[in-house]
């Protein structure tokens, strides 16, 4: 008899544990997503664990003459990183890296952070996000949704910088403004426009001045998969 008592009351316990759990399972399976991570979504972040290889050309455009631009050529996986320049080319391991490549580096990063700005945004995870709300875009003066993302005064290569970004309704990146070291007025801002899909990326390949014939695109993207 004592054997029996002792078997419901674990029963009893078991089953009054067990919805708890699955509603504690649930809370966490509908945790709503960051502005950051619903933007990185939208330009396609999930199918980047897939990516092999990413090639591109930066450049800038002005008035009449075509930027040469520096290559690209990028393993995310091994972290292998080439420049091609003209003739020349370097290459080297990001997690390698002695002086003799830290101005590539440093350019890669650069160039690596305007074609994938949607993704920095949850994969730099030393940087403030702010709260969204509405702000009149710089260059179209349209009422867009804006975050800003300030990095930290310490590490990196461009430490304390700031940059607002303007998003429409579906978390797509329509314009920015860059604050060097978070200065209140701005230091440059350009459009995201001519978005292409590689393979599920969403890339904007135009990003233009508000005056002037101006343009930093990207040309020659290729998006490799596994």
């Amino acid at each position: 008899m004592r054997n029996i008592s002792i078997l419901l009351i674990f029963i009893i316990t078991f089953g009054a544990c067990k919805p708890e759990n699955k509603e504690t399972n649930q809370k966490e399976e509908t945790k709503e997503l960051s502005v950051a991570e619903k933007i990185a979504n939208t330009h396609g972040i999930e199918n980047w664990k897939k990516v092999s290889e990413v090639r591109f050309t930066f450049r800038v455009d002005r008035d009449t003459i075509k930027g040469n631009g520096r290559s690209w050529v990028w393993n995310p996986k091994s972290n292998e990183v080439s420049m091609i320049i003209g003739d020349a080319v370097i290459s080297y391991t990001r997690h390698k890296i002695d002086s003799t490549h830290m101005a590539a580096d440093r350019a890669f990063i650069n160039d690596k952070f305007w074609l994938l700005i949607p993704f920095q945004l949850v994969w730099d995870t030393s940087t403030t996000i702010s709260e969204p709300k509405k702000a009149e875009s710089p260059i179209a003066k349209s009422q867009l949704d804006m975050i800003t993302i300030t990095y930290p005064n310490e590490g990196g290569y461009t430490p304390g910088d700031a940059y607002d970004i303007y998003y429409d309704n579906e978390y797509l990146i329509k314009e920015w403004t860059f604050r060097k070291g978070n200065s209140i007025e701005p230091t440059l801002s350009n459009t995201f426009e001519n978005y292409k899909d590689f393979n599920g990326i969403k890339i904007a390949i135009d990003h233009k001045r508000d005056n002037g014939n101006w343009n930093l695109n990207f040309a020659d993207v290729s998006i490799t998969l596994d």
